[in-house]
């Protein structure tokens, strides 16, 4: 995962607020997906690949914390 390691943190933080919370108003549409999928509506191929997408900046941020917390703990 060396090329996780290396991927800037402000990329990855400008992606998320950027491309995951578009558009803004009047809701982003990683949220409104999100909300598809809990309800089992989430069936269009157009939908699934904005969800993919607009998760993607997010997900890569959760996915670098984790790995970047993992590492940095001492090991007992």
């Amino acid at each position: 995962m060396k090329w996780l390691d290396e991927m800037p943190w402000h990329l990855l933080i400008l992606g998320s607020l950027t491309l995951g919370l578009a558009p803004f108003v009047p809701e982003p549409h990683l949220f409104e997906k999100i909300g598809m999928l809990a309800d089992g509506t989430l069936a269009k191929p157009i939908d699934i690949f904005d969800l993919l997408m607009h998760g993607a900046f997010p997900a890569l941020l959760i996915a670098k914390s984790i790995r970047e917390a993992s590492q940095t703990r001492p090991q007992q």
